[in-house]
């Protein structure tokens, strides 16, 4: 009797890495269509020019994407030392240039103008923070070595947040200290400097947000929207206005309402709401899909890169996708305060779409070089209390008679 052949479905991506790029590539033609949507009335309205937007937005991406495919080529394991170095020296410096001669935009100092190019140094310094903290940790778990927040890349670190604090940017802030926060843990500090930190994290946000009279407003008018809607807490109502009106299927792109100066930053930090107004529950269902499947993926990446360095980089990476996009969704939900953290690929910002192309592409450069080795988990011991991944070679596939 002969074996029944039995039809297995085809496989959408032949590795994690290819299926890194497409999602990415298809998060980015949802967002392109959702910020000309949310911002050509205010493109009209301010510059005459309702394409004003979306065309900053493609320019963005061209350099963002051939900036993916040179950090994509480029073997990860060669940009550490000299070049990690070079990263912190001018990131630092940009961010004090900021205080020095940035550009000034509703009360804060973020930007700096570069021949005609404006970006955000802060958006810069979350990618930079993951490479030096994913350096330092890789190399100690290569070689076995006690993981403890007493180190140099955690004290670099906190003098960026600081920095991105004063400009003032406590949302930012709080990314670019995290990033780091989440390596050292996931990296296995030992426990009792996880309970210092856990009260240590939470003294310093209540102090943070009674520090400022606006940061407490914006707290309160978390607690209850309704009762500042006309101050504070008009964002988050007009948000969720816009998130309720969209229904299963949305009004249709380009009919949201929200966008004609009901909303304001519908085509930036609110993104997310114009889209879930005009392409409904099933546009939000198929954008939170994709992000599920990047943090899939990026956690395939980094479980089974080729060194401890790669694996740091590939889940501050996913940690800085993910997570900001999570926040962003939660935010625009009114689950979190407003925080000003933008969603990845859907929201408009020049800085913030290049950064993310580049950390795409150093993904998929950890992704191209995991096919000869995996990790085996329980073999040694990393950290103080966490056990470590041992690095063996991959069995060849043989053929059963």
């Amino acid at each position: 009797m002969s074996e029944r052949k039995v039809k297995s479905f085809p496989k959408l991506w032949v590795s994690p890495a290819e299926a890194v790029f497409f999602i990415a590539g298809i998060l980015f033609l949802i967002g392109t269509v959702n910020i000309f949507s949310a911002s050509f009335v205010l493109g009209g309205q301010l510059f005459k020019d309702g394409y004003f937007f979306i065309t900053k937005h493609l320019i963005s991406f061209a350099v963002g994407f051939l900036v993916m495919i040179v950090a994509a080529v480029v073997d990860y394991r060669k940009l550490q030392g000299g070049w990690l170095l070079l990263a912190i020296i001018t990131t630092i410096g940009l961010l004090l240039a900021v205080h020095v001669a940035g550009q000034d935009a509703n009360g804060a100092r973020r930007w700096l103008s570069l021949m005609g190019f404006k970006f955000q140094p802060s958006e810069i310094a979350k990618l930079t923070v993951i490479m030096i903290t994913a350096a330092y940790l890789g190399a100690r778990i290569d070689r076995g070595r006690r993981i403890t927040l007493k180190s140099l890349p955690l004290g670099v670190t906190l003098i960026m947040g600081v920095l991105v604090l004063k400009q003032p940017d406590m949302g930012t802030a709080a990314v670019i200290v995290g990033l780091s926060l989440v390596l050292y843990v996931l990296a296995g500090i030992p426990r009792q400097e996880r309970i210092y930190l856990g009260m240590t994290v939470a003294a310093m946000i209540v102090y943070l947000v009674y520090a400022a009279s606006y940061r407490a407003e914006r707290i309160w008018a978390w607690l209850d929207p309704w009762a500042y809607q006309q101050t504070s807490g008009y964002q988050t109502v007009q948000s969720l206005l816009a998130i309720g009106s969209g229904g299963l299927f949305g009004s249709g792109l380009g009919m949201g309402a929200s966008k004609f100066n009901y909303l304001p930053e519908a085509h930036t930090d609110f993104a997310f709401a114009v889209l879930c107004q005009e392409m409904g529950f099933v546009g939000a269902l198929l954008v939170m899909i994709l992000l599920g499947a990047m943090a899939w993926y990026g956690i395939q990446i980094a479980s089974r890169a080729a060194d401890g360095y790669g694996f740091m980089l590939a889940s501050g990476i996913t940690a800085l996708v993910v997570g900001q996009a999570v926040g962003n969704i939660a935010m625009v939900s009114g689950v979190i305060p407003v925080t000003g953290v933008p969603l990845p690929f859907i929201s408009f910002g020049g800085t913030s779409l290049i950064v993310n192309c580049a950390a795409v592409g150093l993904l998929i450069s950890v992704g191209r070089h995991i096919t000869a080795k995996v990790f085996q988990p329980g073999e040694r011991r990393f950290g103080a209390d966490r056990p470590r991944l041992k690095l063996v070679k991959k069995p060849s596939r043989t053929t059963g008679a």
